[in-house]
């Protein structure tokens, strides 16, 4: 058996608000709660699984998300129609563009714990 990435646990304040949010702007669906957990899950089967955790205990992460074009354009536009400040690069240093690394586009943004989200159209290192 190949060795694939199954889940993580994403912590958060409020686990319903924040998969509500990660959901809503990726375009997928929240799942059944599992326990202490409240799934999203992704295309390629891994899951993000909400978390409360007590505020002082978050620490930020980042997680990537490899989209198509048209998925791009479709969360991208929900980004700016939320008024969600996004950027061209990991420090937040390039508010309000997105970059082109590889031939493609991506955008980083924050959601509601701090995390560092990020839509990329082509894996680092890809050429384009």
């Amino acid at each position: 058996m190949s060795i694939q990435l199954n889940h993580t646990i994403v912590a958060a304040r409020d686990k319903a608000a924040s998969a509500e949010f990660t959901a809503g702007v990726l375009g997928l669906e929240v799942g059944a709660p599992f326990g202490p957990f409240l799934p999203v899950q992704t295309a390629n089967g891994v899951t993000l699984d909400f978390m409360e955790t007590e505020p002082d205990r978050i620490v930020p992460q980042h997680y990537a998300f490899l989209v198509s074009d048209e998925e791009f354009d479709a969360i991208f536009g929900r980004i700016q129609d939320a008024g969600i400040h996004y950027y061209a690069d990991p420090a937040h240093h390039e508010e309000g563009s997105i970059n082109h690394r590889d031939g493609g586009r991506g955008a980083y943004f924050d959601d509601p714990n701090g995390h560092n989200l990020e839509i990329l159209t082509r894996p680092y290192g890809s050429g384009g």
